[in-house]
């Protein structure tokens, strides 16, 4: 082919095809507030659950009469069952399309919701907290899929500092929200009130997310994902257990903590040589997924224990009812909140390491800090350090999920997202356990020596936890006044030794990034030939 003047036309280069349909490209931010929206749900319920516990704990009709074991487990159960079923989510969202799987969870959590919310007994609550924990599992990473697939690359660090900053947005709802209910209605409100935002979420959804999904997604896993249910449950049962008994030793701690752990190893070994693991673990040979899911559950493990334990510090401890508390963690929640909207910017500056690096450091000093809270530690004090806990969370999320979805395929972006959310949970969960227990063995053993004027057959239930030791001593009237002050000072005691074991765990946390989490952009997707972005998704804009 030749021009008029006989010069040789240069030769067409085909254009290639855009990886995002234009229809799915101009409602994207519409898309990430429904996305938004639906994370809101679940991080809601949480957030409300954190102000409740000291209700729930109190004896009927005001509460269900939950120990401190039974209140561990009612978060437990949730987070172990949401850990153990996020690769299967993750897998099913690539695989069947994660609007489907979104569709499905956030209907699920809705109805574990409405069954928690009229739960008769403590182990009723368990169960139907595990069927909100089923149903969140396929939520959580199918968000973050999403976000990946209607997002161009240079778009996605901002919209994943928005994505994380919606969990700043319902911490500062849900214990406001917790404690006006609670205030106002039952305990089982907290749960009830997810419904209306169910329904709400699933009609947005249904109109306005588009379907994606991994054109080759592999066989499932249920061996693997059986193996990991059953190993976590295991294992920290036995943590709970030990804390109950203030004795490590029992067999009944020991059997299953190392059943635990022997179910875990033969799950590690299994994803190895499996052609269809349900966790890829050369995932774990990029610096940038390893570090940065290291530190995400390091990091929850640290801080979701504090949280557990807070709540007792201001409801039992200082006498703020649940609407106080909840107002005490706005600073917390709007630093979050604020700092997340930001996070990339920060990043662009100085560098993930360094910005996460510092992240860690501050959520050590915060957790430091509770080592010097006591009974008349100033109000302003108390918020100055939850403020500071939101921005080290803010520095901290964003940068480090970033690094794990980018790292990653794009096709791979469920499974990639379950894996993260993975590490938070379980990081989560083991700190519940294993600050729980240790907040129970040593306020055990710090108020055993004042239970004297408790009725001999009653005084192991007394001495579980600082609730159990109130509401003895409101059962023996003047008798019991001479309990107050000692069990807070137990708590006290106990509380701060477990700062102490937190705060060395987010140090560890923040030599981990230091040394391991590359300082630049993770590693591009590959590109094509023509230099499109990896492999196109199918993408439907209905």
């Amino acid at each position: 082919m030749s021009t008029a003047s006989g010069t040789p036309a240069a030769p067409r280069i085909p254009e290639a095809a855009p990886r995002i349909p234009e229809a799915v490209h101009r409602r994207r931010w519409a898309i990430l507030t429904v996305l938004m929206f639906s994370l809101l749900i679940v991080v809601l319920d949480n957030s409300i659950l954190s102000v409740a516990v000291k209700t729930i704990a109190g004896p009927e009709p005001t509460g269900i009469g939950a120990t401190q074991s039974q209140l561990e487990w009612a978060i437990n159960s949730y987070t172990l069952v949401f850990a153990g079923l996020l690769f299967t989510a993750g897998l099913l969202g690539d695989r069947i399309g994660r609007k489907k799987v979104l569709l499905f969870g956030v209907a699920v959590f809705g109805v574990g919701s409405a069954l928690a919310a009229f739960s008769g007994s403590p182990g009723e609550l368990v169960a139907y907290r595990a069927v909100m924990g089923f149903g969140g599992a396929f939520v959580m990473p199918a968000t973050l899929a999403v976000v990946m697939d209607v997002f161009e690359r240079h778009e996605q660090p901002r919209a994943i500092g928005i994505w994380a900053g919606s969990v700043g947005v319902g911490m500062a709802i849900g214990p406001i929200t917790g404690g006006l209910l609670i205030e106002r209605f039952w305990w089982g409100s907290i749960f009830l009130i997810n419904v209306p935002v169910v329904v709400v979420a699933l009609i947005a959804m249904a109109l306005l997310l588009p379907d994606s999904r991994d054109p080759n997604p592999g066989r499932m896993d249920p061996l693997g994902v059986a193996l990991s249910v059953i190993g976590l449950i295991l294992l920290v049962y036995g943590i709970i257990r030990g804390g109950e008994l203030a004795d490590f030793s029992a067999p009944s701690v020991l059997l299953p903590m190392l059943g635990g752990l022997v179910v875990l190893v033969c799950f590690v070994l299994h994803e190895r040589r499996s052609d269809h693991p349900a966790i890829d673990i050369t995932y774990f040979k990029r610096p940038a997924f390893a570090a940065a899911v290291t530190a995400i559950a390091l990091v929850f493990f640290a801080l979701t224990g504090v949280t557990f334990f807070s709540a007792f510090y201001l409801q039992s401890v200082r006498g703020y009812g649940p609407l106080q508390a909840g107002l005490l963690i706005l600073p917390l929640a709007v630093a979050q909140m604020v700092v997340s909207l930001r996070a990339r910017l920060i990043v662009d500056r100085f560098g993930a390491r360094a910005v996460c690096t510092v992240g860690m450091l501050l959520v050590a000093m915060v957790l430091g800090a509770f080592v010097m809270f006591d009974a008349s530690t100033p109000v302003w004090g108390i918020g100055v350090v939850l403020f500071v806990q939101g921005t080290a969370m803010a520095l901290i999320t964003p940068p480090v999920t970033v690094s794990v979805m980018q790292s990653l395929p794009r096709e791979k972006a469920g499974s990639g997202s379950a894996v993260s959310n993975t590490f938070r949970q379980v990081g989560g969960a083991l700190g519940v356990a294993v600050l729980g227990s240790l907040l129970s063995t040593q306020y055990r053993g710090a108020i055993e020596g004042h239970l004297s004027v408790v009725p001999r057959g009653a005084r192991h239930a007394a001495g579980e936890s600082i609730e159990s030791t109130l509401a003895a001593a409101e059962r023996l009237g003047p008798a019991g006044k001479a309990l107050i002050g000692p069990a807070n000072e137990a708590f006290l005691h106990a509380m701060h030794l477990t700062a102490m074991v937190s705060t060395g765990v987010a140090l560890i946390g923040a030599l981990v990034v230091a040394v391991f989490l590359p300082d630049g952009d993770p590693e591009p997707e590959r590109e094509s030939a023509e230099g499109a972005p990896g492999r196109a998704l199918p993408v439907s804009g209905r």
